[in-house]
């Protein structure tokens, strides 16, 4: 499949463009990549994105590894490689186990013990997947985020769903191309 939205030559940016683009390798991305390649088509809705996108992602009320957690279940769902192939190494940098990053990717919900899920990164895979796959969350799940992350914890949470559904979205339908440096894609599940 062709890239539909690849980057655009630097010398056809429009002014517009070129701050927008500016903003993002100056803040803490460091580099135009990923959902923002399509998204600079759509200079002022990139720059609400990526703020956003940089809370979320950065400084959310539930922290850098369970955010990184739910980035890779909203990948997962979407069958992102782009997401995938960026947030993976990010998450075991973080503390995700391995074991957990695998089940993820095979589309399997990881056992606590055998693949070192710990009781937080639990809670958070199940109230994500059961927003992704149900598009709400049981009682008994949300009660149990609230007492654990407070309300900013599970709105932030359910943030960075959106947030990365958004992207997800955006690059599949442009057909953004996972980096070649991307080590280990997410593997084809079987249909249903």
């Amino acid at each position: 499949m062709t890239e539909r939205l690849g980057p655009i030559p630097p010398d056809q940016l429009t002014p517009l463009q070129q701050q927008a683009a500016q903003a993002i390798i100056d803040g803490p991305r460091g580099a135009l990549y990923g959902p923002f390649v399509p998204l600079l088509r759509s200079p002022e809705l990139m720059e609400h994105a990526q703020r956003m996108g940089e809370y979320l992602r950065y400084r959310s009320a539930i922290g850098t590894r369970l955010s990184e957690l739910a980035i890779l279940v909203t990948a997962r769902h979407w069958d992102q490689q782009v997401e995938w192939a960026i947030h993976a190494p990010i998450a075991a940098q973080e503390g995700i186990a391995a074991g957990v990053i695998d089940a993820i990717a095979h589309g399997r919900r990881p056992d606590g013990m055998a693949d070192g899920m710990t009781e937080d990164e639990a809670l958070v895979h199940d109230f994500c997947v059961e927003l992704q796959r149900g598009k709400r969350v049981s009682d008994a799940t949300y009660g149990a985020a609230v007492a654990r992350f407070g309300e900013q914890g599970v709105v932030d949470l359910m943030g960075v769903n959106g947030y990365y559904t958004l992207l997800a979205m955006v690059m599949n339908g442009a057909r953004t191309v996972a980096p070649p440096s991307a080590v280990a894609p997410l593997p084809d599940l079987p249909p249903g």
